[in-house]
Parts: structure tokens; C-alpha cells; sequence
């Protein structure tokens, strides 16, 4: 065998070799951000939840509020601001 037939070969079973471990190597990858996906899927639907969970209690607690001043007399509008201590 000629010197240029053995290094045509030996071309042509490293260009093989290096496409295969690419392959495999893109496949690991793709499956690792696969999963990722699957994470940050399932975070996303658990933050979802809780958001619409609060957002229910919020409207509970409105409802409550209201409620409870048609049924009870308040002396003075509620506010952000500390009760004061002159009371």
C-alpha cells in the first residue's frame, strides 16, 4: 500500500471516528437540555400555582374586609399608616 493510500485511511477513519463521538456528543447535549426544559417547565407550572393560590386568598381577604365593614361601624377609613398610640 502506498503512502498516500495510508494517510487517505487514516483521513478517513479519524474524520469517521470524529463525526461519531460529534454525533454522540450533540445527543448528550441536546439530552441535557432536555431536562432542563422539564425543570424549569415544572418551576414555572409550581410558581403559576402558588401565584394564582395568592391571588385567591388576596380575594378572599378583600371579600372578608368588605364584609366586615357592612357589618361593623369603623370610625375612621383603614390606612397604611401605624395605629397611633393615642388611642
Amino acid at each position: 500500500m502506498s503512502t498516500k493510500a495510508k494517510m487517505t485511511l487514516g483521513a478517513s477513519i479519524v474524520l469517521c471516528c470524529g463525526t461519531i463521538y460529534g454525533v454522540h456528543y450533540l445527543q448528550r447535549y441536546e439530552k441535557e437540555l432536555m431536562a432542563l426544559g422539564v425543570e424549569k417547565d415544572e418551576e414555572r407550572r409550581k410558581k403559576r400555582e402558588q401565584r394564582e393560590l395568592n391571588m385567591k386568598e388576596l380575594e378572599d381577604q378583600h371579600a372578608l374586609h368588605k364584609a366586615l365593614l357592612e357589618t361593623q361601624s369603623v370610625s375612621k377609613a383603614p390606612s397604611n399608616e401605624p395605629a397611633s398610640e393615642d388611642a
